[in-house]
């Protein structure tokens, strides 16, 4: 099993893997480039550091917790210090892209995606249980031995996640209906309710949590939905369907018809399993 878990990357995920690893009995460490984020770091009883070659130097599972934009460049520089032996995984909203990269570089890579996370960000924000009854989607697509699998699934297991096997791009298509499209979703109605910002002070529980993820950073969400943009244009493509939907409802004044399909989409997110009958 792992011993020593170099995060590389202290923000939100990477501190809560951190806090969390520690907690389960693992050795860690976490890199970062900004001497202030590396601050912070230690601030939480953690060892940090700004030397990549010190932060990998005996770690048996590196885990990426950087935007997979600069995943290639940090990947590179990593090779070097990488001991043999040693697995890479990564904490990333997409997986097809990741598993390129570690192919490119040849580095032995299994992906994971644990299923949590917090409109929040930077270390500050790390929780050491951030990752309980979470699902953590596994990526073997460049089939890993058996062995390799079973102990990132023990590592994620004593997060306290409960671990899922995918191919990348399955997972990909996946997340893109079940995280990325209600992004989306929560931005555009964000941004339609707030065209009329006076009536912001009216606003109840309902807006609040159908909006909150909309405060994520951008910068980071615009770059996962850029690298998922294929499935999450056709997710979007599904719901201005369902929107055109109530839209020519609501034009006909069709109660019943509008009442159906409001009843039948609730039954489906009660009973997911059910087929759809939405046209």
């Amino acid at each position: 099993m792992f011993s020593r878990v170099t995060i590389l990357g202290p923000g939100l995920l990477g501190g809560s893997v951190g806090l969390a690893a520690r907690a389960a009995g693992y050795e860690v460490a976490l890199w970062g480039r900004n001497p202030a984020r590396v601050a912070a770091t230690r601030a939480l009883g953690l060892m940090a550091t700004t030397d990549l070659a010190e932060a990998l130097e005996g770690a048996d599972l590196v885990i990426l917790a950087v935007p997979v934009g600069v995943m290639a460049g940090l990947a590179e520089q990593s090779k070097a210090f990488l001991e043999a032996g040693c697995l890479v995984t990564d904490v990333g909203s997409v997986k097809v892209l990741p598993h390129e990269l570690a192919n490119g570089f040849k580095i032995p890579f299994i992906g994971s995606h644990p299923m949590a996370g917090s409109e929040q960000t930077g270390i500050e924000a790390a929780r050491g249980d951030l990752f309980q009854g979470a699902v953590c989607v596994l990526t073997n697509d460049q089939e890993r031995p058996e062995n390799e699998i079973r102990e990132l699934e023990g590592f994620w297991k004593k997060l306290g996640c409960h671990c899922v096997l995918m191919e990348a791009a399955a997972h990909d298509q996946a997340v893109a209906r079940i995280s990325h499209l209600p992004h989306a979703m929560a931005v555009a109605t964000a941004a339609a309710a707030l065209r009329s910002p006076r009536d912001l002070e009216l606003a109840g529980g309902g807006f609040r949590d159908t909006t909150r993820v909309a405060g994520g950073d951008p910068a980071m969400w615009a770059e996962i939905m850029v690298e998922n943009r294929d499935a999450l244009i056709r997710a979007l493509g599904d719901a201005q369907k369902e929107i055109s939907e109530m839209l020519d409802q609501l034009a006909n004044s069709d109660k019943k018809g509008l009442q159906d399909y409001l009843a039948e989409v609730k039954v489906r997110k009660e009973n997911p399993s059910l087929p759809s009958q939405v046209k």
